[in-house]
């Protein structure tokens, strides 16, 4: 009879050994390499990044706003260590030089080619089971924004250049547009 193989358990230690510039992630001790982003998703973070910011700066939000590479120690153990595309903070004391202790309220992640089930699946239960708030799957490829609230149990689907609303915010939506 053959032996089962026991598949490694890594932590953020093994994260940080990593050579430079090499990036990864670490969910529930086994980690994911991450491809650099393309022009499109690079822009789209961007355009996302700068509406939410100038919305939390006009309101005089306490909420912090950060891109990737951005850490986020999503369950405070050290077998998950996370880098979204956007993490919306309001619980600043969840924050130090580090990153994010614990969830972010708002998470946004742009699918790449590359990594559609890690967004669609891993990320998603992931990010539902830590007591994320809010998490957003912006598709590229099919123009589409997939909107989860967590807390409502609610999911909706919009298309690029619909106005989305910002469930974290009760007067905030945003459009993602085409970048062709």
């Amino acid at each position: 009879m053959e032996a089962l193989r026991k598949e490694a358990v890594y932590t953020i230690d093994d994260i940080y050994a990593l050579p430079d510039g090499e990036r990864a992630e670490l969910i529930d001790g086994k980690i994911y390499y991450m491809a650099p982003p393309s022009r499109t998703h690079q822009r789209i973070s961007g355009k996302l990044f700068q509406a939410i910011a100038n919305y939390i700066d006009s309101k005089g939000g306490k909420c912090e706003i950060y891109c990737a590479p951005f850490a986020v120690f999503l369950n405070n153990d050290d077998l998950n260590y996370i880098e979204p595309d956007i993490s919306v903070i309001c619980d600043l004391s969840k924050i130090d030089d580090k990153g994010c202790h614990g969830a972010p309220d708002w998470i946004i992640e742009i699918v790449s080619p590359g990594n559609k089930p890690m967004d669609y699946f891993t990320k998603l239960f992931k990010y539902q089971t830590a007591g994320v708030r809010e998490y957003w799957i912006v598709d590229p490829t099919k123009e589409l924004i997939m909107v989860y609230r967590f807390e409502k149990e609610t999911m909706e689907e919009y298309s690029f250049g619909e106005d989305v609303p910002a469930g974290i915010y009760g007067d905030f939506s945003l459009k993602v547009q085409r970048m062709s």
